[in-house]
């Protein structure tokens, strides 16, 4: 049975139970494992044992791991728990069902640009947000990224690669990883998040071309080719590889830092505006790229090897000389054995007086004094969390702990912005420093807010620390008014937090307008015809009893002569004409001088009509007129019309009576004339 096999079955911490083994690497073994306290299946690498059975590594390790931990971003695999037991130092991570990218090129060959700029994005934004948090990967290549079913890559093992990188020299073991390193990687320089983007660069290089920049029989070959060569433009390779990908790709691969992208947010920046535009052209000159003569080493040079064990003779000396010489170097010898019996005795002793008193400084001391036992802090502010966790003389001496995912800050991303204790106070070694890191200046992306209500929108990205700089109002046929119809900058575009965008927020379509026409003095066909003809809308019509001659208009609700929208409504009164005067004595109708009792003095008989305004208080009414005394007009009307007429016939003035529902309601003496 293998070694690690030692490890199926077991349960960790009473949570973890290890079911098989799903990979290995040089530093550690990946198994599959089920959490019985989330009920989920979940990753576990533990630590090979030569590795866990270094107390300073392990305590280095479980430092660096809880920093990666803090890492949440969906492309990068997720880490749930970092922990050790007295034997075993582990990690719990997200299981992930897909295949490494290295094996799915592999089985593809050259991918389609398109492909490779979907799977470089990702990266790159995985690298941004672990960048931001003051985390280097160190160790970017296809065998370190995961592709899921759905399309989508996690970046995996962050925080590993340090510690790889102290195991391993450039030798055929290491030739994996050399294919990607940066240059200054490979000359063993400083490294920061630029390292990083070479090796992306180095991978996209590999999707869209189908083969590695530099080949090599060694890892140290591959080395000294990325610090001393430029590798082929991919277009040479691949001509359908669209420009701006090409200067993508170079400009990521620069072997001069200062040439290179300075952030993965930058190089994001570029790949999305070719993917909006992949006919863009960036005008990146590809010879700026080129190794420049400063940089170039020069060759490793081999020094001859030292013979040794080796004997030269020399001519035999006479015998007589010979016997004097060997009397003389024995006594010179037993003089020379003397001395080294007295140096070892006097070594003897100062080593057991040094000895006391170091176990006086070391035990007693602290027991009487025990700020002898005590160390000072040192000043992490302002150093990167990366140079703090890679410097033996801060790590062998504390545990130094992020103090959760950073804090945005105008500093670089990774700088330690704070730390407890403060520097200059007193502690012990092994004592924890608790640094609150920087995350840079915060990115804002741009969401859609289109056809949102403006003040959700204003309330939104005031949230969000983006403030409003204007609003604009235009008219759209497509957006409700006082929704947003765009921003600027636009959609997805990227601010930093308190920069400010201007709204644009519609009116609703567009509205001609018109002059209200006249309409006060024409008769009701008339003003209607206007209303009409001027793309307007009646309102209510009332009508009512006036001085005006009856169907006059006599009142609009809009003033002539206003510019006013189409569609605009106008209401109207209309006259009925001069009202009927009610009598203050209907019970005593005039007594009419005519014989005939028809009232009348005289003249020829005469037919008229009278109008009779209705009680619109009831939908019908029981209207009834008398004339002298006679009912000439009977029935049951509507009064939505408001108004009847009922002709009269008589001569001269005749006495006229109106009931409603029987009620006595207008009585007036009317005078019948041609």
């Amino acid at each position: 049975m293998d070694n690690t096999d030692k490890y199926i079955g077991m349960m960790l911490d009473n949570r973890y139970e290890i079911l098989e083994q799903v990979g290995a690497g040089g530093m550690a073994v990946v198994y599959k494992a089920r959490c019985h306290r989330l009920n989920r299946l979940v990753a576990v690498k533990i630590l090979r044992e030569e590795y866990a059975k270094d107390d300073d590594f392990r305590r280095r390790f479980h430092a660096e791991s809880q920093a990666v931990a803090m890492l949440s971003h969906p492309n990068i695999v997720a880490v749930y728990d970092v922990n050790k037991t007295r034997e075993i130092e582990y990690l719990v991570m997200e299981l992930i069902d897909g295949i490494t990218l290295k094996q799915y090129m592999n089985r593809r060959g050259v991918l389609n640009w398109r492909e490779a700029l979907h799977f470089t994005t990702q990266i790159v934004r995985a690298l941004d947000h672990a960048h931001s948090r003051g985390i280097i990967h160190r160790d970017i290549k296809p065998h370190n990224i995961m592709v899921l079913r759905d399309g989508s890559v996690k970046v995996a093992d962050f925080g590993i690669a340090r510690f790889a990188a102290s195991q391993n020299t450039l030798t055929q073991e290491a030739l994996g990883s050399v294919h990607y390193i940066s240059p200054e990687q490979a000359k063993g320089s400083h490294i920061d998040a630029r390292s990083d983007i070479y090796s992306v660069g180095v991978v996209l290089y590999e999707m869209l071309t189908g083969r590695l920049p530099f080949e090599g029989d060694s890892a140290v070959s591959v080395a000294i080719q990325h610090i001393n060569s430029m590798p082929l433009s991919p277009r040479e390779i691949v001509p359908t590889i669209p420009v701006g990908l090409e200067e993508i790709t170079m400009k990521a691969m620069a072997a001069d830092l200062s040439k290179r992208y300075m952030s993965a947010n930058e190089m994001y920046r570029d790949l999305e505006e070719f993917r909006k535009n992949p006919n863009i052209v960036f005008n990146y000159n590809l010879s700026d790229y080129e190794v420049s003569p400063d940089s170039v080493q020069e060759p490793t040079k081999k020094l001859p090897a030292v013979e040794t064990g080796k004997h030269i003779s020399k001519p035999a000396a006479d015998s007589g000389e010979t016997r004097k010489k060997e009397l003389t170097m024995t006594k010179r010898k037993q003089n020379q054995g003397r001395s080294l019996a007295m140096f070892f005795a006097v070594m003897a002793v100062l080593l057991f007086v040094g000895g006391l008193v170091f176990f006086l400084w070391k035990v007693v001391g602290p027991i009487i004094n025990p700020e002898l036992d005590s160390i000072q802090v040192p000043k992490l502010e302002g150093q990167m969390l990366e140079d703090v966790l890679g410097n033996e003389e801060y790590t062998e001496n504390f545990v130094i702990v992020p103090n959760g995912e950073g804090v945005y800050h105008d500093s670089q991303p990774g700088t330690i912005i704070d730390q407890k204790p403060k520097a200059g106070r007193k502690a012990k070694k092994g004592d924890t420093i608790s640094v609150t890191v920087s995350k840079g200046k915060k990115f804002i992306v741009i969401e859609g807010y289109k056809n949102m209500e403006w003040r959700n929108a204003e309330s939104a990205l005031k949230k969000l620390g983006i403030q409003i700089k204007e609003i604009k109002y235009e008219t759209s046929d497509e957006v409700l008014k006082d929704n947003v119809i765009r921003t600027d900058p636009p959609e997805g575009s990227t601010l930093l937090e308190g920069e400010s965008i201007i709204l644009y927020v519609s009116l609703g379509p567009a509205v001609n307008t018109v002059q209200m026409p006249a309409l006060v003095g024409r008769t009701e066909e008339a003003a209607l015809r206007a209303i009409e003809n001027a793309k307007l809308s009646l309102g209510k019509i009332t009508r009512v009893e006036s001085p005006s001659p009856e169907g006059e208009v006599i009142w609009q609700s809009v003033e002539a002569g206003l510019e006013v929208d189409e569609g605009t409504v106008v209401s109207l009164q209309i006259s009925l004409g001069p009202p009927l005067t009610p009598s203050p004595s209907p019970s005593q109708p005039a007594q009419s001088e005519d014989p005939g009792g028809n009232g009348n003095t005289g003249g020829d008989t005469v037919t008229k009509e009278i109008t009779i305004k209705l009680d619109q208080s009831k939908e019908t009414l029981l209207v009834a007129v008398k004339v002298n005394g006679s009912t000439v007009f009977e029935k049951e009307v509507d009064t939505e019309q408001g108004y009847i007429k009922v002709p009269i016939t008589g001569k001269g003035t005749v006495y006229v009576e109106v009931f409603f529902d029987g009620q006595l309601t207008y009585s007036d003496p009317f005078t019948l004339t041609d």
